[in-house]
């Protein structure tokens, strides 16, 4: 069945010439123009598909925007209502689901997909669990660590999605994660069977040399970067650089979340509104920029499903203090190219702070090695590992 000549209002449409291949739907919680780690990674995993001759949707819940244009690949904005407890919520989703329901199917009949491939399970999962039981198109399932990092306890809430997950993960042809960490948590918790699971990494995109000239790196900033949530523990990494004591060392934390407001307030009850500063929400190159002017970039996360800031820091050129609570631990190579701490144990992050902030050949040691590990992590690798797999299962299929 050919593509439509013309696209609906839910659809950005792919370039007219894309190349045969695998038929792949990216299935995300999420995605352009909304900012953020599984939009990033979605969108170069489907550039890089599309390059290597595969056809690609991204096929993402309909949060009321669009991207002005989707490049080598399609965007779908589906939408995806569930059922509430209300008699109201009840009724509104009884509306809601048939036209729902309709767009899912025409995405199918349209594209025509060979697999099916969930990036973060919420609705998107739910709704792609459907289309796979009904349609018989192989399901891949691969978790972002969202049952892990929920600040909001969505997983703790909704009995639909924990029971969706389980139902997925047990239908799946294949579970992916950026760590064992990830995937150890689906075993423990939502039925994974023993051993299950692979591993694909997140990736970095190559933004700017780090050794620019407009950019001078300093030696006495710490630079952390993230969303100011309670599970990226920035609350800690306060209380453990104001413990180091650092005569005229400052600390930069970019990102912005529910908890500024709290973090605020805390720099401001230790006395260090002067040394310790809030700076918002920034662009990827902004962020970039921040990091090559730091003396190191610090991650404080109480739990942290894969670790990207870790690539970044290696990208922007700078040493690296990262958790040891989660999948980081499983690539960062403690004394190498990081420093492994955990930052609830404040005395011992702010001793790795003091460490970093006062030793100069260890910094360049991590920065060093920390950059050549960087080629491990290019987008063409990751979107290779994804084909490799989607092959894979394609051809089981075939082959029963």
């Amino acid at each position: 069945m050919s593509l439509p000549n013309s696209a609906p209002a839910d659809v950005v449409r792919r370039r007219d010439d894309a190349p045969s291949g695998l038929r792949i739907a990216l299935i995300a919680s999420s995605f352009a123009p909304f900012v953020g780690g599984v939009e990033e990674h979605v969108a170069r995993v489907a550039e890089q598909l599309s390059g290597r001759g595969d056809e690609v949707e991204v096929w993402t819940v309909d949060r009321g925007a669009r991207a002005s244009s989707a490049g080598a690949f399609g965007v779908r904005y589906l939408p995806t209502p569930l059922p509430a407890r209300s008699a109201g919520d009840l009724g509104r989703f009884a509306l809601r689901a048939p036209a729902a329901l309709s767009k899912w199917s025409r995405a199918v009949h349209e594209f025509r997909p060979d697999v099916l491939s969930v990036q973060c399970f919420g609705p998107n999962g739910l709704y792609a669990l459907g289309v796979h039981r009904r349609y018989g198109v192989p399901l891949i399932v691969t978790s972002h660590g969202e049952t892990l990092g929920d600040d909001n306890g969505v997983y703790a809430r909704s009995a639909l999605l924990r029971r969706g997950l389980r139902d997925a993960l047990a239908a799946a042809a294949a579970v992916t994660a950026p760590s064992e960490y990830v995937l150890e948590d689906l075993r423990e918790r939502f039925g994974l069977g023993t051993g299950g699971g692979v591993v694909i990494p997140n990736g970095v995109a190559d933004l700017f040399a780090p050794a620019s000239p407009s950019v001078a790196r300093r030696d006495d900033l710490l630079v952390a970067v993230g969303r100011l949530g309670r599970m990226k523990g920035f609350d800690l990494l306060i209380d453990a650089f104001v413990e180091a004591d650092i005569p005229g060392a400052e600390l930069e934390i970019v990102g912005d979340g529910p908890e500024r407001t709290a973090l605020q307030e805390q720099i401001s009850r230790v006395g260090f509104t002067g040394r310790i500063r809030l700076a918002g929400q920034a662009t990827a190159e902004g962020v970039a920029a921040r990091m090559a002017a730091a003396t190191a970039v610090v991650v404080p996360s109480r739990s942290e499903a894969f670790g990207i800031v870790a690539l970044e820091a290696w990208r922007a050129g700078a040493p690296l203090v990262m958790t040891s609570r989660g999948g980081a631990a499983e690539f960062v190579r403690d004394g190498e190219d990081g420093l492994l701490v955990d930052p609830t144990d404040r005395p011992a992050l702010a001793a790795a702070i003091r460490r970093m902030l006062s030793d100069e050949p260890l910094r360049r040691i991590l920065a060093a090695n920390g950059r050549a590990r960087l080629p491990e992590f290019e987008w063409a690798r990751v979107a290779e590992s994804y084909e490799r797999l989607f092959r894979d299962v394609v051809d089981a299929g075939s082959a029963t």
